[in-house]
């Protein structure tokens, strides 16, 4: 017995969000999912979520939304996130901020599932120390123990912090995944203890733009360093990029892991769920 969990990588605008809505139910019925966790911090025309976006992807089948740096872009979300559990910010936020940077849910089968939520510090806005803020929860929440299983988004920008903070938490929790690069990267696997690791998820998006935005603005930003218009999302047909992992019920380490891409630009990834050892 075990748990199919799905990991979503950065929504961004519309066209990630319609692909998203797309192909989850495709995705829930062939991986037979138990549980969905999707980073939302783009959701909102490239810049943060907003209450009835978060409505739409829970509606869908969405368990879990993390976030970023972008959570409060939309300033809806600061009254609504207070009351949505399932909702997550970074948890090295300073002490008063809104919302919660970990919760313990359950899947479909009623298995305790702990998802944390954790934002880097190089090149990025220094918050509180997310090892240590990590380190507090995982120790009050043993994994096979307290709960069935433990899922950490870290969201940063350096895949040496992603990295760390997946040998950091190798045993303790059963998959890393890292989040705000928008690109997939090609090193899922399973530590050496046991966690599920890959540096980043990429993103639900256009492909065909600059991660995720519109190329015009960022090309005439990075080629001529003068002011321009506000980026916005691309508008293109969207690829799907997230993470499948499965897990071993006794000890809520990982089994299997292996990424997904559906859609229009990237090579597709799909696995298939016959060939693995049989779940649930």
């Amino acid at each position: 017995m075990g748990m199919n969990i799905l990991f979503c990588g950065d929504v961004v605008g519309r066209s990630g969000r319609e692909i998203l809505l797309k192909k989850l139910p495709y995705l829930k019925a062939e991986l037979n999912l138990d549980f969905v966790i999707v980073n939302g911090e783009n959701a909102a025309h490239g810049f943060g979520i907003n209450k009835g976006i978060c409505q739409e992807l829970f509606a869908a089948g969405v368990d879990v939304i993390t976030t970023g740096n972008h959570i409060w872009d939309q300033r809806d979300i600061m009254s609504y996130i207070g009351g949505e559990p399932r909702l997550l910010r970074p948890i090295n936020y300073p002490e008063g901020a809104p919302g919660r940077g970990f919760h313990v849910y359950q899947d479909r089968k009623g298995r305790k599932v702990l998802v944390m939520n954790a934002m880097g510090r190089l090149f990025m806005e220094t918050l509180d120390d997310p090892f240590a803020a990590v380190d507090k929860v995982l120790n009050t929440h043993p994994l096979g123990y307290a709960v069935q299983a433990v899922i950490v988004d870290m969201h940063a920008e350096a895949t040496s912090e992603k990295m760390a903070m997946g040998h950091f938490c190798d045993s303790r929790a059963s998959f890393v995944v890292g989040t705000h690069s928008h690109i997939p990267t090609a090193d899922a696997q399973i530590l050496p203890k046991g966690t599920a690791y890959q540096t980043d998820a990429g993103m639900c998006g256009d492909y065909n733009s600059v991660i995720g935005m519109d190329k015009a603005s960022p090309l005439h930003k990075f080629t001529r360093k003068t002011p321009t218009e506000k980026m916005s999302p691309a508008l293109g047909d969207g690829t799907l990029c997230g993470v499948f992992v499965q897990t071993d019920d006794t000890t809520g380490k990982a089994t299997h892991i292996e990424p997904v891409r559906l859609g229009a630009r990237l090579i597709e990834a799909m696995p298939q769920l016959s060939q693995l050892q049989a779940v649930g």
